[in-house]
């Protein structure tokens, strides 16, 4: 299978300098106007990410209030917890949303799987997790974003090192310039429970068990009040980003060369 990115759609989207202007203008803007900016500005071209942890539940309850028909695309790994479909299928139902579904591709992930001897090979070193993180997420990723011009995720300023500049609005290189949109930057982890809780919000019932942060059902654990939330989130690893590769591009000079053996395998099969 062909898992190239086509950036055919998006080359005059909105350049760097445009971009810039609108985040500094969006800035100090509360999340729903940002969403509402980001709607009318690029309508059906426009969709949500989601995990459906609590800042993908906050965003559609905050879009769906905008713009019912708003677009939802999650990608379903294969490995997510049963808690996480049961709250995608509460989100469904509450606001009528059609749920845009990508998966990995079945004959890589099962060439990937033989090659390295079960499903839960990644436990063995950072760089495996990284090419598994690649196939079930990345690349899925990519295919969910050809037919957008602009993209909604989730990321909050304080979740990690690496997502401590984000802006609103950004230019997403890695996906063939189109529009990053992360109304919720400036948002802390008291703001997302306090709307959740005051609208209503169906959230993953793992976060009643002690989770803070949920991806994976092998890579994911609860931690102890007052943790890191990105703690719970390949535990075993010692110094390794923690990052799956979706909103930052990873590079190690490890994974790499045997991704695209696997997909090259893939598309021989």
């Amino acid at each position: 299978m062909n898992e190239s990115f086509d950036d055919t759609n998006s080359l005059l989207v909105m350049d760097e300098l445009e971009a810039g202007e609108a985040a500094v203008e969006l800035d100090d803007k509360t999340p729903q106007e940002v969403l509402r900016w980001s709607i009318d500005r690029f309508g059906s071209r426009l969709a949500i990410c989601s995990s459906f942890q609590a800042e993908g539940c906050v965003l559609i309850d905050m879009a769906a209030r905008i713009d019912p028909k708003v677009r939802v695309f999650t990608i379903d790994t294969g490995r997510l917890p049963a808690e996480t479909i049961a709250v995608m299928q509460r989100i469904r139902e509450r606001y009528g949303i059609a749920i845009e579904v990508q998966k990995p591709d079945d004959a890589t992930v099962e060439t990937m799987v033989n090659r390295h001897g079960g499903l839960d090979f990644f436990y063995r070193e950072v760089n495996l997790r990284l090419l598994c993180c690649q196939v079930r997420k990345v690349l899925p990723l990519r295919r969910a974003l050809i037919n957008c011009d602009a993209w909604v995720t989730g990321l909050r300023r304080d979740q990690w090192a690496t997502r401590s500049n984000i802006r609103k609005i950004e230019i997403d290189n890695d996906h063939g310039g189109i529009v990053k949109v992360s109304p919720l930057a400036d948002w802390s982890e008291e703001e997302i429970w306090d709307y959740l809780r005051a609208n209503d919000v169906p959230y993953n019932a793992l976060y009643d068990r002690g989770y803070a942060s949920i991806g994976c059902a092998p890579c994911t654990r609860a931690v102890e009040p007052g943790a890191d939330p990105r703690s719970g989130r390949w535990w075993w690893e010692k110094g390794a980003p923690k990052e799956c590769g979706m909103h930052c591009a990873i590079e190690t000079g490890g994974f790499e060369h045997e991704l695209a053996a696997l997909l090259g395998d893939a598309n021989q099969g």
